[in-house]
């Protein structure tokens, strides 16, 4: 069975990793109380995970672009590789989406993103409460939607390893 290559197993880990950090760093800053200096790091990893994995995701983009991904096992019935299609189309746009949702609704608050500290990514707009409140609830619901289907992708991932051991998982795994 056709693996995936190395550079595609290693942005989809990366990729994986920040995104799962990333949602549960987000989970629990936002449950800290009052305006503290945790809470301020740990928006700041936050939004640092968010600028990593846009940034990752272009690159997976123009990888998956020049290097197709291994076809589906044959015997995998077609309307599971339909299924899994629009599951990989979906988790790329959630991994765009999410990210610059984010950026829009930090942007809506006047705060800036400086990434690692270092580089003051550009306003695209003035903030407005407005605005804000908007793109606050984007952010959220596409994050809640984009853990609903991380859970699909990898309940799906176990089901053909534990279930079908049809190897699809091993494609992915280094």
């Amino acid at each position: 069975m056709e693996r995936y290559t190395k550079t595609a197993m290693l942005l989809h880990w990366l990729v994986a990793i920040l995104v799962i950090a990333a949602f549960f760093l987000g989970l629990t800053m936002v449950d800290i109380k009052g305006f503290t200096p945790t809470k301020l790091k740990y928006y700041s990893w936050h939004k640092w995970m968010g600028v990593t994995v846009l940034l990752l995701a272009a690159v997976r983009v123009l990888w998956r672009g020049a290097n197709k991904p291994p076809p589906h096992p044959a015997s995998l019935p077609r309307w599971q590789a339909r299924a899994a299609d629009l599951m990989h189309a979906a988790l790329y746009v959630f991994i765009f989406a999410v990210p610059l949702s984010g950026y829009l609704y930090t942007t809506a608050a006047n705060v800036p993103v400086v990434y690692l500290g270092l580089w003051q990514i550009p306003a695209l707009f003035e903030g407005t409460p407005e605005l804000k409140a908007l793109f606050k609830s984007v952010h959220y619901w596409l994050t809640m939607a984009m853990a609903a289907a991380v859970v699909a992708h990898v309940g799906a991932a176990l089901k053909h390893q534990f279930i079908d051991r049809d190897g699809v998982l091993k494609r992915m795994l280094p």
